[in-house]
């Protein structure tokens, strides 16, 4: 089961427009009047999962604020007030499918912006911790201003109860939402950091995927003899949504290119471009009854367009705003956009591919998806960690930090010529060297954060786990090769020495050492 969900959530681009051609054809032969009493608890279904996965905390970091309000003043006042005007030049007339038509066109513009966001921001090498907090503001003003916004601009187009919306998006936005966070951090609490980002956040895109493939299946069932009946109407809608992708596209483009740096402009764009089309689809299906048939077939065509143009986009990325600092020379491929459907669905990781038009064979290059990266803080230290991040850039990996700690006692010991072992308790030895972690974990997290921050600026993303620091206290080669081992990590990455206060923790003869007896590749790194 596992397999056939992964692969529909890895061809979503492919999987949404033969489910559309599909759900016509079942429209055609049946009757499928039924499948509108499926529409709630698909609708949860595809959402839900969604929630999980979002970084909800990265919100609390404010370094770029100027970034973010000039992102959602775009999203809330320039995008609703183009979509208004999209639809009505393009979609205006008689025919109330128009006007529904036109409605559908409002709800994408009102409603920023997907976790697709954060897929192609790192596709792009771009700014994508800023991505994720766009996505969190994103979702959660959109989801109040929506409602208000339709009455206003559409109201004289379909009746808009502002109420029945709002208990709407709660049902699908909010109770998803908060679900979401007590799921995620149940889990966490559980389970631990390492299986949580390994094991289980990956198993919930994929319910999000089959989640949206159903919906648009629903959607397109239950207009189908309409569609057959009118086949130009597809056609007639495209066109808007076209207009609309390509203009936001452009005049990001120059503004990105004209007022920000490279990373926070790519993030700005994506932010913008990439909309919630999930939660645009579930209230067009749920909050506007027979009609919202009708609005929702523009937003199923509406997932195909904005799939396939921010696969082209990612390519000319480089041209319209330069390389990335201490990038590889890199070009995402065509078929990057079936990794990046797993962001409109899920917050997960960045992949940098290269030049070739295929993935890279997995035969002929080292899995490095995980990579250990032991430090001790010094300079050096901060140069392998250019190194692990680049690796984890290239490999789509994850780079977990490892710090070693000296025994307390061990070390007064060795600095008194007095054996002090026999002189404590095992508990007490113990809570001595647990308020050693304690103390040392936060200062080597507030160390590896502004590590992490200059490195990132330096090579545009690096894919270090922030949240899950490894503190360990004793030897640090038998602790480095216990930790890789038990971790299960394809590769260590360490400085040939140190120069701090703690730089003899990992010097050249613990590199050595590593080397010699660890069954992991290492990778030593020496500074310039």
């Amino acid at each position: 089961m596992w397999t056939l969900l992964n692969k529909l959530q890895k061809n979503l681009a492919w999987a949404i427009p033969i489910s559309m051609v599909l759900g016509i054809a079942f429209g055609v032969l049946f009757d499928a009047s039924s499948l509108k009493n499926f529409i709630i608890p698909v609708t949860f279904v595809m959402v839900y999962p969604m929630m999980v996965t979002l970084n909800v905390r990265s919100v609390l970091s404010g370094k770029d604020v100027r970034l973010q309000v000039f992102t959602q003043v775009v999203n809330f006042v320039a995008i609703p007030i183009a979509a208004f005007y999209i639809g009505r030049l393009f979609l205006s007339g008689d025919d109330p499918r128009y006007g529904l038509w036109a409605v559908g066109l409002f709800l994408i513009g009102v409603l920023p912006t997907s976790g697709m966001t954060i897929s192609w921001t790192g596709f792009a090498r771009g700014n994508k911790e800023a991505a994720t907090k766009m996505v969190i503001f994103g979702l959660v003003i959109g989801s109040l201003a929506a409602p208000i916004y339709t009455k206003y601009f559409m109201g004289a187009v379909i009746d808009v109860n502002i109420l029945h919306m709002f208990k709407q998006i709660a049902l699908f936005v909010f109770v998803p939402m908060i679900a979401g966070i007590i799921t995620q951090e149940t889990l966490k609490r559980k389970y631990g950091m390492q299986i949580w980002n390994e094991r289980l956040k990956p198993k919930f895109p994929p319910f999000s995927a089959v989640g949206v493939i159903m919906i648009a299946f629903v959607a397109m069932s239950l207009k189908a003899r309409s569609i057959v009946a009118n086949p130009f109407d597809l056609l007639q809608i495209i066109l808007p949504l076209l207009v609309f992708y390509i203009l936001t596209y452009l005049v990001l483009s120059i503004i990105g290119r004209l007022f920000f740096k490279r990373e926070d402009a790519i993030a700005m764009v994506f932010g913008v471009v990439m909309r919630d089309l999930s939660i645009a689809l579930a209230i067009a299906m749920t909050a506007f009854g027979q009609e919202g048939m009708t609005i929702a077939l523009l937003i199923s065509l509406a997932y195909v367009i904005q799939i396939q143009s921010a696969a082209w986009y990612v390519r000319w990325v480089d041209f319209i705003f330069g390389k990335a600092k201490g990038a590889v020379k890199s070009s995402p491929p065509l078929n990057a956009r079936k990794e990046a459907q797993n962001q409109e669905l899920s917050v997960s990781s960045v992949n940098v591919l290269t030049d070739q038009s295929e993935p890279l064979n997995e035969h002929l290059l080292p899995a490095f998806h995980r990579i250990l990266y032991a430090t001790d803080m010094s300079e050096t230290a901060k140069h392998a960690m250019r190194h692990a991040c680049v690796l984890g850039q290239i490999t789509n990996g994850i780079v977990n930090v490892l710090h070693v700690i000296p025994d307390m006692l061990e070390e007064l010991s060795l600095g008194t010529s007095t054996d002090l072992k026999d002189l404590a308790s095992e508990s007490a030895r113990d809570e001595l060297n647990q308020k050693g972690i304690i103390t040392a974990k936060n200062a080597v997290k507030s160390r590896i954060s502004e590590m992490h921050e200059q490195v990132e600026g330096e090579t545009g993303n690096c894919p270090v786990n922030m949240d899950d620091v490894i503190i360990k206290v004793g030897n640090p080669v038998q602790n480095i090769i216990s930790t890789a081992k038990e971790g299960q990590y394809d590769l260590i990455v360490m400085g040939t020495h140190g120069h701090g206060k703690i730089g003899q923790a990992i010097i050249g003869s613990v590199a050595d050492e590593v080397i010699r007896t660890c069954e992991k590749p290492v990778l030593v790194v020496r500074l310039p």
